[in-house]
């Protein structure tokens, strides 16, 4: 997955710096933080996706697109700051397939 699509930094640790930057500015760790991706309907893909979350406590929803082509998963985690979203975001970008928001 290219996290630098429509981003105007030139490269992947500019972009996570300025996400925990911006993390950092606008939350209050720690907290519940809700994770949003979309990926091809695939239950192997989901389950790589729980992996990375595995030891933290989560809820998670999960929805069909119309066609049933890809899943929107939306996983509500308790994170203790800022480095751990970022590097559950790194961990989850290196997943085939699987789109952040």
């Amino acid at each position: 997955m290219d996290i630098l699509q429509g981003n105007q930094h030139a490269n992947p640790e500019d972009f996570y710096k300025s996400l925990k930057d911006k993390l950092e500015g606008h939350h209050d760790f720690p907290e519940d933080y809700l994770f949003k991706f979309i990926i091809p309907t695939d239950q192997s893909k989901l389950t790589e996706i729980y992996r990375v979350f595995d030891g933290i406590k989560f809820t998670l929803g999960n929805r069909e697109s119309k066609n049933g082509k890809y899943t929107a998963c939306n996983i509500n985690a308790f994170v203790l700051d800022a480095d751990q979203v970022v590097n559950i975001y790194k961990e989850v970008a290196k997943i085939e397939g699987v789109i952040l928001l």
